[in-house]
């Protein structure tokens, strides 16, 4: 099979049967294809009408969740159920244009990208996201080193292997080209797409999306570096912080024993705020010490410690 279209979807009930339309519009002979349609818990009708568009359209390959878990829940269950050579997202609102498809296709299929990532550079949506959206993604660009304008865009395209080598859960739908990176797919480029307004139906992402793409930024830039791993983290701050309040401990009783040695008289150790601080030190060190200590036994114990993407054999 040459592509299959994931759609994750939540309440798009006035959408569905037009952009499966469009698609078929787009595609028409040209591949073959699927479309894997994941319904996040939707309370309308969405369920209902992708039944009824199934019976004129069977390349529909459909799932439904009991409740709404998140559209990375969604993209996991999908790029566990496809089958094409070229796997391309796109969103159900109709603001992602399925006229993209057969250009994706191609730099996947011919110019041998890994994934393509869509680049909304003129976009319909409020400022209040596009303003988060444009410090989330340089911050993303910072940390990954990936080049791309729009790590977020729900229109992509990937080669089977991308999906079938990451796992995509929490938040971090926002950060799969990281996760290609990290899988060793190195060759990730962009594409600028056509961001069209929503014409059904409301934005389903609130305020609090920020936050939570703030904080698996940090989780997955951490498990990247560390995660195999953790005592260079851990034992490496532990060991400073330790030497560092030992150190000045040290020096303390040695500056007492000294005056104390000249007949001089000082106030005790015990009055100055440094030996508190000196004590405070080794004790975070030698608790980051044994944490890393504790996370690497873990680790080596994870069912996954020797799990490595291979590329080719012999």
């Amino acid at each position: 099979m040459d592509i299959s279209i994931v759609i994750p979807l939540y309440n798009e009930e006035e959408s569905l049967p037009e952009l499966i339309a469009w698609i078929s519009r787009v595609i028409k002979d040209q591949y073959t294809y699927e479309l894997v349609m994941v319904d996040d818990g939707s309370t309308d009708k969405s369920w209902e009408i992708i039944n009824q568009l199934k019976q004129n359209h069977p390349e529909i390959k459909a799932f439904r969740f009991r409740r709404n878990y998140g559209k990375s829940a969604a993209l996991y269950t999908a790029f566990e159920n496809v089958s094409g050579d070229v796997v391309i997202t796109m969103d159900a609102d109709m603001q992602d244009s399925p006229d993209e498809i057969p250009e994706l296709y191609k730099m996947i299929k011919e110019d041998s990208w890994d994934l393509v990532s869509g680049w909304k550079k003129k976009r319909y949506d409020p400022i209040s996201k596009t303003i988060p959206s444009r410090f989330f993604n340089r911050v993303s660009r910072m940390v990954s080193g990936i080049k791309l304008h729009d790590f977020n865009c729900g229109l992509k395209a990937y080669k089977k292997d991308v999906v079938k080598s990451i796992e995509v859960y929490g938040e971090m739908h926002r950060y799969i080209p990281i996760l290609a990176k990290q899988a060793g797919f190195g060759r990730i480029t962009e594409k600028v797409v056509i961001h069209r307004e929503r014409k059904y139906g409301v934005t389903k992402f609130g305020l609090n999306r920020f936050i939570n793409g703030f904080l698996d930024l940090l989780s997955i830039t951490f498990i990247s570096k560390f995660g195999k791993k953790p005592m260079h983290f851990f034992g490496l701050i532990g060991t400073f912080m330790f030497l560092l309040g030992f150190i000045s401990a040290g020096y303390i009783g040695f500056e007492k024993l000294y005056y104390l040695h000249k007949g001089l008289v000082l106030p005790k150790v015990t009055d100055s705020p440094y030996f508190y601080i000196s004590l405070t030190a080794m004790l975070i060190g030698t608790q980051l010490f044994l944490t890393g200590f504790v996370a690497e036994l873990t680790s080596r114990n994870s069912s996954d410690r020797n799990n490595y993407q291979i590329k080719d054999s012999l």
